[in-house]
Formats: C-alpha cells, structure tokens, sequence
C-alpha cells in the first residue's frame, strides 16, 4: 500500500516562509504527478500547485510568484516552497499523488498538516 507522509506545517508570520515536504513510500512503479491542496472549514479543498514527474507546474492564481512546487523523483518526494505568506493562506495543506503501484493505478492523499499564519 502506498502512503504519502507530509511535514513542514506549523506557525508563520506574515511575510515568512515556510517549505513542506511530503514523501511517497510503498510499492510504487511509477509516479504521474505529485500536488498540494488546502482546504479551510466549510470550504472546498483547492488545488494549490501541481508538478508532472515528466516535467511541468501548474499553479493556483493566488499563489503564483510565492509558491514553488518541486519534486525529487528519484526519492519519490514533493516539495512546497512558500514564501509570502499572507494569513489567507491558512489551511490544512495535503499531499496528492498520482502513480501506479506494483499492481494498478492510485489516487493517493496525505494525512494533512497545517499551516497557520499570523502575528
């Protein structure tokens, strides 16, 4: 079974930086794409940014030229760069992945962690 373990989230003021990582691990033959979603209380979760094992992002308006998304293939590893944050960015920020494990395709999702900014 394929699991994706995030960590990175915490408390940041505005302005500050903070960078998640989220690790793929299991019977993994091949990985897609990996991406970051957020999601607040009583809204939908939003894609945040997207990057294809073969190369290529994809970004969401509100976050572009603040956030980078990069991916370490050969550790089966996504990153999210944030920079900028600004309080609107506070979310429960998960990891997706789509791959194919030993056996068939997964849509696969992290276990969330949070990120909070303010002063």
């Amino acid at each position: 079974q394929v699991r994706l373990v995030e960590s990175g989230g915490g408390l940041a003021q505005p302005g500050g930086s903070l960078r998640l990582s989220c690790a793929a691990s299991g019977s993994i033959f091949t990985i897609n794409a990996m991406a970051w979603y957020r999601q607040t209380p009583g809204r939908q979760r939003e894609l945040v940014a997207r990057i294809r094992s073969a190369g290529g992002t994809t970004y969401a308006d509100s976050v572009k030229g603040r956030f980078t998304i990069s991916m370490d293939n050969a550790m089966n590893t996504v990153y999210l760069q944030m920079n900028g944050l600004k309080p609107e960015d506070t979310a429960v920020y998960y990891c997706h992945s789509d791959l194919y494990s030993s056996s068939e395709y997964e849509s696969v999702w992290g276990q969330g962690t949070q990120v909070t900014v303010s002063s």
